[in-house]
């Protein structure tokens, strides 16, 4: 399962729309070291001042990958974070997230080629 959802979220959601910030909170809450990883880049990226910032550290175990991969490969979850920070976001591999100025339009398409994925391709990512 993606996220842990409460009784009082699950009925919001049956009874019609679930606004962003409800979302959200779920998606901290549920997958925390998605969102330590994400948010740090935010922080980072904001304190620089640069197109964007990337984590290139693996995660420590394979809980922690997944909560990645849960939480990247979501369009809801994706587009929500991306609302909620104010941020671009794109994926490599099973861990390099990377945070981008929504106007660095450039440095995000590059990231996102079929040539940025291979040059971020190395034996031990393999079978991450």
């Amino acid at each position: 399962m993606s996220l842990t959802v409460s009784k009082d979220l699950l009925d919001l959601a049956e009874a019609g729309e679930v606004d962003d910030a409800a979302f959200v909170a779920c998606v901290r809450d549920s997958l925390p070291y998605a969102w330590s990883v994400i948010s740090e880049l935010v922080r980072q990226r904001d304190h620089s001042g640069a197109e964007f910032t990337d984590n290139t550290v693996p995660p420590p175990d394979e809980a922690a990958r997944g909560q990645l991969l849960r939480c990247l490969a979501s369009d809801a979850m994706r587009g929500a974070l991306e609302r909620h920070f104010g941020v671009r976001l794109a994926f490599q591999n099973c861990h390099r997230v990377a945070v981008f100025d929504p106007s660095a339009t450039k440095a995000h398409a590059e990231f996102v080629t079929a040539r940025s994925q291979i040059l971020n391709q190395t034996p031990e990512l393999v079978d991450c």
